[in-house]
Parts: structure tokens; sequence; C-alpha cells
């Protein structure tokens, strides 16, 4: 953006309802001169019926009365001007917005040429400023049919807000299903990287909200955080649109499936890596009957551990048999047990289970005392995620270890790094799993 003569920035004001119901108009009117920041006209109007119609009005005068003051003087000059007077120095550039705090808050981007307005998406939508607002900011107040459309219009357009303002200092971590073993040790990492910016570390769990019929985005759009991560969820391209009109920033930690053309930057752990050295750890110890209890298979991770697992046994000349593999409805201690009951009745009987996470694993190890199988005496168990409860159970458990501290940190740092209007190094993070070893794996038949 310059101030130079014969190139003005085109503003088109904004325009923003307030929680009392009124409206702020604000319209960039360029570079202060002697304090080198950038200068808003703003009026605000009061709440009524005719309200949007007033705001497009004073939209109008404050754009007019911007370009006046804009305008640059000429001069006629009689002579030539002196060195070092006002008309002789060139215009200054405009200074780079940025926060000196320490906090991760940052002034955004204004709109660039060409962009729809809000004003556009209200006409096209046939509905008015205030009510496209309100769907932006998670309000309630608006059909739910207007809601879509305004939705679909503000997807298809592209639009993105500029930010009129500082957002919450608070990062929002959104969990579906939060299992607090996993939980606590991201929340930690998330933390230690906000703490840094003093920012504060909210939590949603998406999955308890939409079974009380909350709408969670909504609540998310009102509370307008710095930046948000989402950790085991499959964002809508509707939702993940409306974050991005909304112009607040989204990372992706271990996702639920691909993610869309758009890229969302994303961090994940090594899975595929894990569930092959799990499998090559058992295949080493000279097991050749291994079973597989896999998580949901539309998940990302679950898919990825189980291909590992296959490939590892399937470098080795042993193949998983489709009779030892059971696929569970969740990451559950449930799934587990149930699943290792069933195949504990096979004939003849896995001599190891490899688990899509540590809860399974220790659902096989209720299976296994319930059937008077000593582990790993008679079975060898494997888990995924290395919680510390691996490490309170007897005997201890053999996991693949997750960072989740780490890739809680990382997640952070992509998020905050998107706050601040950075470009990512890379999209996509992927950090090491690592396999430990414990009391729960030995070779079949040795005991």
């Amino acid at each position: 953006m310059s101030d130079e003569p014969g190139r003005h920035r085109r503003a088109h004001g904004e325009i923003e309802e307030l929680p009392s119901g009124s409206l702020r108009v604000r319209v960039y009117a360029g570079i202060d001169p002697v304090s080198k920041r950038r200068r808003y006209l703003t009026r605000t109007v009061p709440a009524g019926p005719g309200a949007a119609e007033a705001a497009e009005t004073v939209r109008a005068e404050l754009l007019d009365t911007a370009g006046r003051q804009r305008r640059p003087i000429v001069r006629a000059q009689a002579g030539p001007t002196a060195v070092g007077s006002p008309a002789a120095r060139p215009p200054a550039a405009a200074p780079v917005p940025q926060r000196t705090d320490g906090t991760a808050g940052t002034e955004r981007r204004g709109r660039r040429r060409g962009e729809h307005t809000l004003t556009t998406i209200a006409r096209l939508a046939d509905v008015s400023v205030p009510t496209v607002s309100k769907v932006l900011n998670g309000r309630p107040g608006v059909a739910a049919q207007t809601r879509s459309r305004v939705e679909a219009l503000l997807r298809e357009h592209g639009y993105r807000r500029p930010e009129l303002g500082t957002p919450s200092a608070i990062v929002d971590v959104v969990f579906y299903g939060m299992q607090s073993n996993l939980a606590v040790a991201i929340m930690h990492g998330v933390e230690q990287v906000a703490g840094e910016h003093r920012l504060a570390v909210g939590f949603t769990d998406a999955r308890r909200q939409l079974s009380q019929g909350r709408f969670w985005s909504r609540d998310l759009l009102a509370r307008r955080p710095t930046g948000v991560i989402a950790v085991h969820l499959g964002f809508t391209s509707e939702q993940h649109a409306l974050l991005r009109a909304s112009a607040i920033p989204l990372v992706v930690l271990d996702p639920t499936d691909e993610l869309p053309l758009h890229t969302v930057p994303s961090v994940t752990a090594t899975n595929w890596s894990g569930g092959f050295e799990a499998a090559r750890h058992l295949l080493d110890l000279g097991h050749r009957r291994i079973a597989v209890i896999t998580g949901p298979t539309e998940r990302l991770c679950a898919r990825a551990r189980l291909d590992g697992a296959r490939a590892a046994m399937e470098a080795a000349g042993v193949g998983l048999e489709p009779r030892l593999l059971r696929t569970g409805t969740w990451f559950s201690f449930e799934d587990g047990l149930s699943l290792g009951q069933d195949l504990l009745r096979l004939n003849p009987t896995p001599t190891a289970v490899l688990c899509g996470n540590d809860l399974q694993a220790l659902g096989v190890y209720e299976a296994a005392r319930l059937t008077g199988r000593r582990i790993p005496q008679d079975l060898s168990v494997v888990g995924f995620d290395d919680i510390p409860h691996t490490r309170l159970c007897g005997p201890t458990m053999t996991s693949v270890q997750q960072p989740l501290t780490d890739m809680g940190a990382a997640a952070a740092r992509m998020v905050l790094a998107l706050a601040t209007n950075q470009r990512l190094p890379q999209t996509r993070v992927e950090l090491a799993t690592t396999l430990v070893v414990r009391d729960s794996t030995a070779a079949p038949g040795t005991w």
C-alpha cells in the first residue's frame, strides 16, 4: 500500500454490527503524516429499522470525505523548491502493521482490489448487511435457510473480512471427544507457545456440544479467537469457508481425513511408520499369527497405522490374515475388550495383538485376564500413543509414542504465524513416532 501521488489505495469502507445492535462504519483515510500510522474515519449508526440504509449513506459520505482528504494538493511553483522543504520531501512509505507489546495479535490486512464487500454479499443474498454480519460472527437471530444461503455465498465468492481490530487474546483448541490422556498433553504444548506470546488457551469439545444441539462453530465465531487448532476433527468445507471468511486462522492437528484442495495447514505424527515399527517388532520376536485391532477406518490415522502394519507383515512374507483383523467403532477400551475376546476365541488363537491405540490395548489386557491368558507369556500386546497408563498397568505396555506435546506446540506456532500474516515454510508437518518396548511383548512360546 502506498500514499504516493497518483497511486491511491481505493477504500471501500466496512460496516460492522456492534453487540448493542448499532452499526459502526469505518473507512480508510490514508497515512497520518506525523505518526505515520493508518488513519480511519469512523461513525456509529444507532440501531433501528433503517440502520442498514443509514449506514450505507454514512459510508458513502465517509468515502467522499476520505477521498478529498487524501487527494494531493497541486501548487503552482514560481521557482525551484528549496531542498529540505516540505514540498520537496518524498512521501513516507506506509509502515507495516506490527504489534510491539509481545503478543501475537496484529492489525490484519485490508481489502484488496476486486474482493467482495459485506454489502455485496448482502445484496447477492437478498438480506441486510447486519444479517451477513450475524452469520460471520456466529450470532443468533438468522433463519437456518438464510444462514445457509449466506454461508454458501461467502464460500462461493471467497469472501474474507478485513480485521477491524484486535482479536481476542486466546488460542482456541477444538476437540472432537476429549480423551483426557491425549488432550492434556496437547494442551500443554499449545500453552507453552501461547504463553510466550501472552495468550490464553481455551478448549471446546465439539462432540459434546453437538450432542446437546449446540453449534460450536457459531460460539467460536462469536469469541473471535486469535487462532483455532482443531484436534481429531473433520471440518466440512462450509465450516472452513466460514472461518476463512471471518479471518480466523485454522490449523488441524491429526486430521481425520484427507484435507481439501485449499490445503488447511496440519500437524500429525508418522502414523504409517509407527504401525510399521510395531509390527516389525513383533515379527522380530518371532510372531507370525499377529492380530490387528484398528480404529475406525474413516479416520486417516487409523488407516495409516493399519497400512504400516500390513506393509511390515507383507515385507516379512507373512501377510495379515483377514480373520485376524478387527475394526473398532472408536479408539476405546470397550473396542479392545469385545474385539479382543472375539480374537481369543479363534482356533488357533493369535500369539500377539497390535492395537490402534493404548485404550484398545488395555481392553485386550482385560480380555486376556477374563480368558485366562497371561501377558506376555501367552499373548503379546502392543499399543499406540504411549499414554501414562502404559507405565502403570501390569505388565507395563509396549507402545508407539506420539510426541503429543510437541505436536501441540508445532500447531500453536503455525496458527500464530498465520495470525501475523506470515507465510508458512510448509503446510503439513509430520513429527516422528518412537516405539517404546516394555514388558507386554516377548517371543512366542518361550515361557
